[in-house]
């Protein structure tokens, strides 16, 4: 019976599967979203009246629990009374799919309700600068720190005690310390990003420095590198690419801070728009704006992973899933059928033996 890996538990799923599995990971959540918000009898247990009949506390276009007006309803009919409509409907939290990817549209278009209130791009452009300092800073420092210590053990028992310590204690918990250290501004947003990202960086980045191939090193090590060498051409050339993938993780844990970040002093960037639109009970709008971060962050990492192909293209060949590229790459190694041996001219040839044990010898 043959086998059949559907699944990709041995080799890599074919491309044309993998656009479609793609594809349904975000379709599933929005069918499932959809018959939450179009089929009444799923949930939608809030009535929408349209006529409220004689009921005194009912108005138009209020929301009332269902028992309630089902209640009211039946009290109206033993009373012989005008019964008040409406439709089923989600509370106003739930909005419904189309009314957000209307928002989409009308959030940048609906200008702010203050003056003093920016718009929904002056938002989105705010919280993008601060994410991009915040991890800039933390980049410029944890880089070099992370290579020396996955390089030297000097360093290692020198930083990563006191940065495994460090990177349990939870980073808003210094939003107050911020605020009374930097102001009110964007200084201490940047800095909470800062704390989130920078001792995590020191020890993901170490711990991919440290897989180098010991051989590497030993090879250089024979050929008279010096240690300023060693590292330059050697450990972060053999590394670059999983110190690369981290980076790329690490931004996004970065925008995990930024709602957290945003709280801290004066609220500002997308977290302003957010909590404006919720006061304002504008819930499509919060939706959209929700979404428009998984975007951004989203569309910024597979903009770095097709950078990647570019930067460093052999680490694409490496990890390609066709076997016949391989093939062709590594000839020496998957090329099943033996190759003749050559016997140089100045050496003798093996002499076999006769008889039976010749022609024995022969077939083996």
């Amino acid at each position: 019976m043959a086998y059949h890996d559907w699944l990709g538990l041995k080799r890599e799923l074919p491309r044309r599967r993998r656009l479609l599995l793609t594809a349904f990971s975000f379709i599933i959540p929005l069918v499932i979203w959809s018959v939450v918000s179009y089929v009444p009898w799923i949930w939608h247990p809030l009535v929408h009246v349209t006529n409220p009949g004689n009921v005194d506390y009912f108005s138009e276009g209020l929301d009332v629990p269902k028992s309630d007006f089902y209640g009211e309803v039946a009290k109206a009919k033993a009373a012989s009374e005008p019964l008040p409509q409406g439709y089923l409907v989600n509370p106003v939290y739930l909005p419904a799919p189309h009314a957000v990817a209307r928002a989409f549209y009308t959030a940048f278009k609906t200008p702010p309700r203050l003056q003093d209130e920016p718009w929904l791009h002056q938002s989105l452009g705010h919280s993008i600068r601060t994410i991009f300092l915040g991890f800039l800073f933390s980049s410029l420092l944890g880089l070099p720190l992370g290579i020396l210590s996955g390089t030297y053990r000097f360093f290692a028992k020198l930083q990563e005690p006191f940065v495994e310590f460090f990177r349990y204690l939870p980073a808003p918990a210094f939003g107050a310390l911020c605020v009374a250290v930097l102001g009110i501004e964007d200084a201490p947003k940047i800095a909470i990003i800062f704390i989130g990202t920078f001792f995590q960086q020191v020890l993901v980045i170490a711990n991919s420095v440290r897989k180098v191939d010991p051989a590497l090193l030993e090879a250089a090590q024979t050929l008279g590198a010096s240690r300023w060498k060693l590292v330059s051409r050697v450990i972060i050339p053999a590394s670059i690419t999983d110190i690369y993938t981290d980076m790329r993780i690490l931004l996004g844990w970065a925008w995990t801070y930024l709602i957290v970040a945003e709280v801290v002093g004066t609220m500002s960037g997308i977290t302003l728009f957010i909590n404006q639109q919720a006061r304002y009970r504008n819930f499509d709008n919060v939706y959209a704006a929700i979404a428009m971060i998984g975007i951004i962050g989203l569309s910024t990492d597979m903009f770095l992973a097709w950078l990647a192909g570019v930067l460093f293209p052999w680490k694409t060949r490496l990890t390609s899933g066709s076997r016949a590229r391989r093939r062709s790459w590594f000839p020496l190694l998957t090329s099943r059928k033996p190759k003749p041996v050559l016997w140089p001219s100045f050496a003798p040839k093996p002499e076999l033996p006769a008889g039976p044990e010749r022609q024995l010898h022969v077939a083996q």
